[in-house]
């Protein structure tokens, strides 16, 4: 009877010990056989299209490398970086995850010693000719490059429904003075002028810095956040009393919505204009199935014709992963021309590539590429680029208590 009973719990406890081990597969603790967790926060319209046709495309290339999405849903990757910085903290990595190239990468992750370098992959991917050199400063600290870029996003976009803008006689503006004149006018209409949707609060962060942007120019923008420029200056108030008399002009339920939400008020016509990243494209053209240039159409937001509001998503390499070498493979299938043109077009951002194949973007990609060709770029500061996440958490809170209060002065003083 005892060693039945010890056969009995020996069994079990194998079948434990299998289970564990089968857990912890694909972490840094679970060998080069674990699954590739691809860690991100595209769960969305597009962008989760864009993620799974890139899946497609590694799977089909390495059969037997297993993969899987690890998405965790919540826009601008809330909830996402929380539970990374827990995985990261309890030395858990996923196998590669989502970050914003800039400050979010470099001063975060980075900084912290977690990630390896990627010198070697981008030398026998031949890739340092094959992304812009102001790209691979955004992803590289001390002379080492940390990630890969998948693509390119513009944040300071207006986009706008063409049937009511017509209807009324009215055009896209593009400086803060025609978008107040047009604004009024769809007022007048019972035309909800601008949407937003601002449950989560980096979408008014958002717009706030396109507004700051429109209003300092690309040069006193990017100064803030070196320091050499203050954030009581007198056009940080400029801006805040532009992005205030905005607020002026959007829908009533605008704290229950989130950015889908407001996008969708601009495609069904019951709002006429939001500013947001071209990550909005994917939503209109996926989702609502609405067509470039005949229902809704976009221009660059007031103030910013010329300048270029960059927001990269990139994918590195965590250190202490055993199968790291399966994860170079699928940042080498992300790298390519292939996976940027297989991801792009469905997300609504442009190729990171310099050498992406053209002919498979709609008109608002191939202008897009076009215009990143010539502008002044950017960096964002709702996105993660131009400063650490401590620093963007803080303004997120500072901007949610003025939405609801508008208290200029307290605003900038925050700000500071």
């Amino acid at each position: 009877m005892k060693r039945k009973l010890f056969l009995s719990f020996f069994l079990v406890f194998t079948l434990l010990l299998s289970a564990c081990s089968s857990d912890n597969a694909g972490t840094g603790e679970g060998g080069g056989s674990g699954k590739l967790d691809i860690f991100s926060w595209w769960t969305g319209a597009g962008e989760e299209d864009g993620l799974k046709a890139l899946i497609a495309l590694f799977e089909e290339k390495y059969p037997d490398v297993p993969i899987e999405n690890a998405a965790v849903a919540g826009g601008a990757g809330t909830n996402a970086k929380a539970v990374l910085a827990s995985r990261m903290q309890g030395d858990d990595p996923p196998a590669t995850f989502q970050v914003h190239g800039g400050a979010e990468l470099n001063d975060g992750w980075v900084a912290a010693g977690k990630m390896e370098t990627l010198n070697d992959l981008y030398e026998s991917e031949g890739w340092n000719d094959k992304f812009p050199e102001s790209l691979i400063e955004m992803v590289s600290k001390d002379g080492n490059i940390y990630s890969v870029p998948v693509n390119i996003h513009r944040g300071n976009v207006l986009w706008y429904n063409k049937k009511v803008l017509d209807e009324n006689g009215l055009q896209a503006p593009k400086t803060f003075d025609e978008f107040f004149q047009v604004a009024d006018a769809l007022k007048e209409k019972g035309i909800t002028p601008l949407a937003l949707g601002d449950k989560e609060p980096w979408t008014a962060t958002h717009l706030f810095e396109t507004v700051l942007l429109g209003t300092l120019g690309t040069e006193d923008y990017q100064k803030l956040f070196a320091g050499e420029l203050t954030w009581d200056d007198a056009k940080v108030k400029e801006a805040a009393e532009t992005f205030k008399r905005m607020l002026e002009y959007v829908n009533e339920d605008h704290s229950s919505r989130n950015w889908q939400d407001a996008s969708q008020l601009v495609g069904n016509g019951e709002a006429a204009m939001n500013v947001m990243g071209d990550w909005a494209k994917g939503y209109f053209a996926n989702d609502l199935k609405l067509a470039v240039n005949e229902d809704f159409g976009y221009v660059a937001a007031p103030g910013t014709d010329g300048q270029f509001m960059v927001i990269t998503d990139t994918f590195g390499l965590p250190k202490g992963l055993s199968n790291a070498d399966d994860v170079k493979k699928f940042l080498g299938v992300l790298g390519s021309v292939e996976g940027q043109d297989a991801f792009n077009p469905l997300k609504g951002s442009i190729p990171a590539r310099i050498d992406a194949d053209i002919s498979k973007y709609d008109q608002y990609g191939k202008d897009t590429i076009e215009d990143f060709k010539s502008a002044e770029l950017a960096p964002s500061l709702a996105h993660g680029s131009a400063a650490p996440e401590g620093f963007v958490t803080k303004v997120n809170q500072a901007i949610n208590i003025f939405v609801t209060q508008g208290n200029v002065d307290d605003f900038v003083n925050s700000l500071k």
